[in-house]
């Protein structure tokens, strides 16, 4: 997911200094602009050159498997979306949003370059009716992009025998004349590897790191750019959609440098960058030569400074997020037959905390809104509440991007751009953010051609466009998928397609969601309505790796057996998710005429 700040912002500065207008400018703007683009630019170049790597570097330098490295990513970013809300808080009231940025940007920094120190690679074995057989690897290369003669063998009575698995999901083991030696039934082997205990401490420190860091940075770098502009300044919304730019330009190098230097070096340089990115990040909000000095400062309040305390505290609340990621590994999956309740039950403390919350908090808003509120309050938080629920839909298969879309591309894509070079598969991520940079602008304009005619669609409408247009991006993947040749593999301009498809629904959704939230909430709860509304999106981030869960594929030490059985479950899972969310985009199109009522001509 691509950010898409918003100058409708719930937390509006107090503005008590010398006006920006009447200073230098860059490019038509407030000369300061260019060190917070830069700040949120390099620290975007940092999150996603780390995130299009993080599920490969699960699951090939791991060997952790599909269902525990689309989890693990998931829960990671769940809480990259849920810490923002106390970060937030504590930068309006103690910090001020300058130190809270250069805060987060330190604890990024040591994250990413905590997590550079992966060690040496795990090595794979498998476990057969409870025994232990080795599996030798050859040709490895512990890199995003496998060796294309990689191959893998495993020890059986003195043998060295390939694996391949079958469409029954049973696993044959041939010796090298292809003949088989033994045919293993589904659900009697498991794969396994031998990791260093202290490797899986520092995987999970790091991530626990970035997701406190993170809590401090990403909130609080849109609020200063929003303190460049006095009220009623018209180059506020310029101003946004060239920090909006930074991001975008953040995100395409960083998916495209650090997977870069993570297959031609290895993952300590590609995984290394992005902390070197968080570094610069944290030298221009820190030696900015006085031209943000004037910004992001405290609140004046009396009595001592809290600053100290609060950096503690948040090194503090790392172990607490390792136990979360510890937790959620170790968790096991409901028995099958368990039923709703069964798996409820069995979820890891992070998806009961998060489901907790959501499915207590919008009920109860909703009837204290009704009950403390007008009937007019009451019925525009309901309409908010619902948009939010099918927000939870839309992101949820939207960010099957970094897991199991991922996933795809490294085994059933064929990654070829025309015959001349090769895209690794974090790098097919960059298809979203350059689609929205070339899109923004044409639908901009087509909106506002269609209002000043008066038929833009209204918010519902643009929410079920938006749902329809994710289930159809995967559904343009599966019609690909049936061109797919010999070799099991579906062209990269199918996938290219899903991602330009995504981001034409992104569109639809991501720009009108915080400002729809302060419109249509009542005003003394709009800061607990938007705290709901990244809940919710932390909640459809967890929601993605379950989902990605529903595609893993059976593999031995991260290597696919059978690229037949791998198309054929990514098609089944992409199929399934595409027709549930055609379906409620179609059910939210036909609750639009009711939501439109309710919001009481909200726009």
């Amino acid at each position: 997911m691509v950010d898409t700040p918003t100058a409708d912002t719930p937390r509006e500065p107090d503005i008590s200094h010398v006006n920006p207008a009447a200073e230098g400018t860059w490019f038509g703007h407030p000369k300061p602009l260019f060190w917070l683009f830069g700040t949120e630019m390099w620290e975007r170049f940092g999150y996603y050159g780390m995130r299009a790597l993080l599920t490969l570097y699960l699951t090939k330098h791991f060997v952790l498997g599909d269902r525990a490295s689309t989890g693990l990513y998931g829960g990671y970013t769940a809480l990259v979306y849920l810490t923002p809300l106390v970060g937030g808080l504590l930068a309006d009231q103690y910090l001020g949003s300058k130190r809270a940025v250069r805060f987060g940007a330190l604890m990024m920094a040591v994250g990413y370059f905590t997590l550079a120190f992966g060690g040496s690679p795990a090595k794979p074995y498998q476990i057969i009716d409870g025994q232990r057989y080795e599996v030798v690897v050859e040709n490895f290369r512990d890199a995003p992009s496998s060796a294309p003669n990689e191959s893998r063998h495993l020890i059986y009575g003195g043998q060295k025998l390939t694996m391949h698995g079958n469409d029954d999901g049973s696993l044959s083991l041939n010796a090298a004349d292809g003949h088989e030696v033994r045919r293993v039934p589904a659900g009697s082997f498991t794969e396994a590897a031998d990791r260093s205990p202290m490797v899986m401490v520092v995987l999970l420190l790091a991530l626990s790191l970035v997701s406190v860091g993170n809590g401090f940075f990403k909130p609080n770098i849109s609020t200063m750019v929003g303190e460049l502009y006095t009220k009623g300044d018209r180059r506020r919304d310029a101003g946004f959609t060239i920090f909006y730019m930074g991001i975008n330009t953040g995100s395409i190098l960083g998916q495209f440098l650090c997977a870069a230097f993570a297959d031609t070096i290895g993952w300590p340089a590609g995984l290394g960058l992005a902390g070197v990115a968080m570094v610069i990040s944290f030298l221009m909000i820190t030696f900015h030569g006085g031209r943000l000095d004037a910004y992001g400062n405290p609140p004046k309040r009396e009595g001592p400074d809290r600053a100290i305390l609060i950096y503690a505290l948040a090194i503090l609340a790392v172990p607490m997020f390792y136990f979360l990621f510890q937790n959620l590994m170790t968790t096991e999956a409901a028995a099958p037959g368990a039923g709703f309740i069964g798996y409820l039950a069995t979820l890891p403390l992070m998806g009961k905390l998060l489901f907790g919350t959501f499915l207590v908090s919008v009920p109860a808003i909703l009837i204290w809104s009704f009950a403390k509120g007008s009937r007019k309050e009451g019925e525009m938080m309901l309409a908010a509440m619902v948009l939010i629920v099918f927000n939870v839909v839309f992101w949820t298969l939207f960010e099957q991007a970094g897991s199991s879309l991922t996933l795809f591309a490294d085994r059933n894509t064929d990654r070829s751009v025309f015959g001349l070079f090769t895209l690794s598969a974090p790098q097919t991520q960059n298809f979203n953010p350059v689609s929205i940079v070339l899109l923004a602008p044409v639908m901009s304009a087509l909106w506002g051609w269609l209002s000043r005619r008066g038929r833009e669609p209204s918010i519902p409408i643009k929410f079920a466009i938006a749902l329809m247009g994710v289930g159809g991006g995967f559904l343009f993947l599966v019609w690909g998928a049936s061109f797919a040749g010999p070799d099991f593999k579906v062209g990269l301009w199918w996938l290219g397609g899903l991602y330009v498809i995504h981001s034409l629904a992104e569109l639809c959704i991501s720009p009108v969601g915080l400002s729809m939230i302060t419109k249509l909430s009542i005003a003394r709860v709009v800061g607990l309505m938007m705290g709901v509304w990244f809940l919710s999106i932390s909640v459809a981030q967890y929601v993605a790796g379950v989902v990605a869960q529903f595609a893993s594929v059976e593999t031995v030490g991260g290597q696919v057996t059978n690229l037949k059985v791998s198309l054929d479950t990514y098609t089944h899972t992409f199929t399934t998710i595409a027709l549930i969310a055609i379906g409620l985009g179609i059910l939210l199109f036909l609750l639009s005429w009711p939501l439109k009522k309710w919001m009481h001509g909200v726009q």
